[in-house]
């Protein structure tokens, strides 16, 4: 694997640091921090979340192979500023684990995911470039395959609209208010009175506001952060490391396998 650049966001825009530079331990330090006053903040300006509670239960035991939904949490985001160094990520991240565990003992394992899929906005500029999850593979994580395959609803500026969202305002569910001011804001017109939830979003796909596009899953990786979840994690996949395709110039920046090529 070659790994020349560090990726960063900063202004929620993906940004590069150059591989030759490296992180001074002595500037830095790891800490627990207020989440609404001080982290919330800071990923909001420059991308989203740290540690966070799984996308569901069920994912903890298919890529954890914990029974407990409690037991594991998600990697959201690691969000570091362009001055931080090269390297700084394997450095911030293996002290976060430490600190995880002190603070949340009952969290043994940590899953994570990369996006493959690389996204434009409307002026056909690269926002999200499609990862693989490099920084997991250097940081010895399992990889245990894809999460399931689903159908994105993408918004006119490339931006996907959660799933999550999108059942919210279907089945008016508590947070849908949120939801819906989210695709009012992006520039669909507003749900009219008396208008049934899913007649709105079926008319903002057929005036091409929304517009459907396949996804194939995320990379998943797992970190045991303990001997039991070490254990645990052998009824789950131990697959080969993904890789980019540096090629690619758009969708799944994944290299395919071989025999795919030859197809």
């Amino acid at each position: 694997m070659i790994i020349t650049r560090s990726q960063r966001w900063r202004d929620r825009r993906c940004r590069w640091v150059p591989g030759a530079t490296e992180i001074d331990p002595r500037r830095f330090a790891v800490d627990i921090i207020d989440t609404v006053k001080q982290a919330a903040p800071f990923v909001r300006q420059h991308h989203y979340a740290v540690f966070a509670h799984p996308v569901n239960n069920a994912s903890v035991p298919k890529s954890a192979g914990l029974p407990d939904p409690r037991s594991a949490c998600d990697l959201g985001r690691l969000v570091l500023l362009d001055d931080t160094g090269g390297n700084a990520e394997t450095w911030m991240l293996s002290r976060a684990f430490k600190l995880l565990r002190r603070e949340k003992p009952e969290i043994v394992s940590v899953i994570s995911y990369a996006d493959p899929i690389r996204r434009t906005d409307e002026q056909g500029q690269v926002f999200m470039p499609g990862h693989v999850g490099t920084l997991y593979c250097v940081m010895g994580s399992r990889y245990t395959g894809r999460s399931s395959a689903r159908i994105d609803l993408i918004l006119p500026n490339g931006q996907p609209i959660s799933s999550r969202a999108i059942s919210k305002i279907r089945n008016d569910e508590c947070g849908q208010r949120y939801a819906a001011e989210q695709l009012v804001a992006a520039g669909a017109r507003a749900r009219r009175s008396g208008e049934d939830a899913a007649h709105w979003l079926a008319d903002l796909e057929r005036v091409g506001f929304l517009r459907r596009r396949k996804h194939p899953g995320n990379h998943t990786y797992l970190f045991p952060l303990t001997n039991a979840a070490r254990i645990a994690a052998r009824k789950v996949p131990s697959l080969p490391y993904p890789v980019l395709d540096r090629a690619a110039t758009g969708g799944d920046v994944t290299v395919l396998p071989l025999l795919a090529h030859a197809a």
